[in-house]
């Protein structure tokens, strides 16, 4: 287990006059404290399976050391087992660089983790170089394991998806099971956004009824990272907005009655705070088994933010006002309560 250890220079610690001070996270302390775990992380998944909580992150470095997923697992919210290596370039041949932003879903008892990987580029835009052909060549992979901690195998020897529908680029994937069964494909990047359905066996996509694999969904002000979640009812997707790099990065939401929307966005629900950390985004939400709690799992820079890659991956409550619509997250130090999947 990792041993958390967090500084308490915030609030409480600051009030105390002291310059830093560590305690160990034993079963005394009560509450998640953010970070989560010590690393740079980002883009995290938070997903249930059986009674416990995981986290799928990004390694959060420059693209051509960004080259292994780890995992992290809890069952209370508060300590936390990295599972080191789960995928990295010797499973996937193809990768070569920029692996990122994982998705994972569970299916006849088999885990599939979706990717992006090698930052794929076209020709026409001004990040496409002809002449070096590490980002021509890419997009979504998944890779499968007989359970949550790998290790994962590449699944299809190729990307699932490799080209540009609708101009979005292949990266930032999402996986939504709906209560008929079926599994939705989010993604894309380059402020466009697809929706596809998998096949039975995630090789491929059922075309839409006017034949092609995607469906372009673009919501208003749409930049990456895609997300949807279903409570009492209501489609709740949600998406990242501003510059992933800076403080202008927050995630926002639209409500609907149906999977494929429409999508009409609605407002901010995560946003920096100058006392906090900047640059809150690319998230995923955890429903607390069995309860009507709901935790949003997302990255920050810590202040100061001194390079580009130093994100940090956090849990913060998240609420919802009597008509469905979600109260702003107040990001913390302190994090979440101790959650046992009972």
């Amino acid at each position: 287990m990792i041993k958390k250890l967090f500084v308490l220079c915030s609030a409480v610690s600051l009030m105390l006059g002291c310059k830093s001070a560590t305690i160990e996270r034993t079963e005394s302390i009560t509450m998640s404290g953010n970070p989560i775990f010590e690393g740079w992380y980002a883009d995290p998944e938070g997903v249930v399976f059986g009674n416990e909580y995981w986290i799928y992150p990004t390694y959060s470095d420059d693209y051509d050391k960004q080259l292994h997923f780890d995992a992290f697992s809890s069952k209370d919210l508060i300590q936390w087992e990295k599972h080191e290596n789960i995928l990295d370039t010797t499973k996937i041949k193809w990768l070569r660089q920029a692996l990122w932003a994982p998705s994972i879903v569970e299916r006849n008892d088999k885990y599939y983790l979706f990717f992006g990987a090698n930052d794929i580029q076209r020709p026409g835009r001004s990040s496409y170089d002809p002449n070096n052909d590490i980002n021509h060549y890419g997009g979504i992979g998944v890779a499968v394991a007989e359970n949550p901690r790998g290790p994962f195998e590449d699944y299809l020897g190729e990307p699932l998806i490799s080209d540009f529908y609708n101009d979005a680029q292949p990266i930032d994937q999402f996986v939504f099971k709906d209560v008929d069964g079926t599994h939705y494909f989010f993604y894309g990047g380059w402020s466009h956004c697809n929706l596809g359905k998998l096949n039975e066996d995630f090789t491929g996509f059922i075309p839409w009824e006017d034949g092609n694999l995607f469906r372009e969904i673009t919501p208003e002000g749409y930049v990456e990272g895609p997300f949807m979640f279903l409570r009492k009812g209501i489609y709740y997707f949600m998406w990242s907005e501003g510059n992933w790099t800076d403080g202008s990065y927050r995630v926002v939401y639209a409500m609907a009655d149906a999977v494929t929307g429409p999508y009409k966005r609605i407002g901010t629900v995560l946003d920096s705070d100058e006392k906090v950390a900047t640059g809150a985004g690319h998230h995923s939400v955890i429903n607390v088994p069995g309860k009507d709690e709901w935790i949003m799992v997302y990255h920050r820079r810590p202040i100061p933010n001194e390079d580009r890659d130093h994100r940090v991956t956090c849990l913060d409550k998240m609420e919802f006002n009597e008509d469905g619509t979600i109260k702003p997250v107040k990001i913390t130090f302190e994090g979440v309560e101790r959650r046992i999947i009972k």
